[in-house]
């Protein structure tokens, strides 16, 4: 079984930053593309911002030059910096990975349980 665990959620004022982080756990062999979503208070869920197992990135518009996705491969952890925070920015934040468990296995989507991002 594959876990994830978000951490780093609160509550912080408008302008203020914070950090979000996911630990992966379990029988790993791979792990492909890393995600955050979010989903704000009667929204639907959305990506906010994916990273490749090569380090290339890509975020929602709306996040572009506050938040930064990282991840440290050894480590299998993803993180999300958050700048410049906005009442917007209000959500529970999911972390969700595709992972493969063995060799010549297809890599499936986990999910972590969320972490309130903040209540700005």
């Amino acid at each position: 079984q594959v876990q994830l665990v978000e951490s780093g959620g609160g509550l912080v004022q408008p302008g203020g930053s914070l950090r979000l982080s996911c630990a992966a756990s379990g029988s790993i062999f791979r792990i492909n593309v890393m995600r955050w979503y979010r989903q704000g208070p009667g929204k639907q869920r959305e990506l906010v911002a994916r990273i490749n197992d090569d380090g290339s990135t890509n975020y929602l518009n709306s996040v572009k030059g506050r938040f930064t996705i990282s991840r440290d491969n050894a480590k299998k952890m993803v993180y999300l910096q958050m700048n410049s925070l906005k009442p917007e920015d209000t959500a529970v934040y999911y972390c969700n990975a595709e992972v493969a468990v063995a060799p010549k296995i297809l890599p499936y989507d986990y999910w972590g349980q969320g972490t309130q991002g903040t209540d700005s």
